[in-house]
């Protein structure tokens, strides 16, 4: 049954474009791939299985994940900051507790 993987891949040249290229046309099953450099994504088609595909691309020593997870994982950065900020708003309080020590020490 032919299938569509699309894999976010970290490739910073033709080099790693290169060698992902190398390992998928060694990939027993797949019909055709595309690499974009500059999206860092890799479209592989074929009778292939997803977790193979994800398997030969990581043999490149590229940092490699399911474009869709890699997608969750952002929106989870983006709530992680988000988390951030009401903890600086925490860590506010402690600082006018510092000031009147302050005034001690200068007094």
């Amino acid at each position: 049954m032919s299938q569509t993987v699309v894999l976010k891949v970290g490739m910073s040249c033709q080099g790693c474009v290169g060698a992902v290229k190398r390992v998928l046309g060694k990939m027993e099953g797949v019909e055709s791939y595309e690499v974009d450099l500059e999206q860092q994504k890799v479209t592989v088609k074929g009778n292939v299985q997803p977790d193979a595909v994800l398997q030969t691309v990581s043999k490149t020593g590229k940092k490699t994940a399911f474009w869709d997870a890699e997608a969750l994982a952002e929106t989870e950065a983006k709530s992680a900051e988000t988390e951030v900020k009401p903890a600086e708003t925490e860590a506010k309080p402690t600082e006018p507790e510092a000031k009147p020590t302050e005034a001690v020490a200068a007094a």
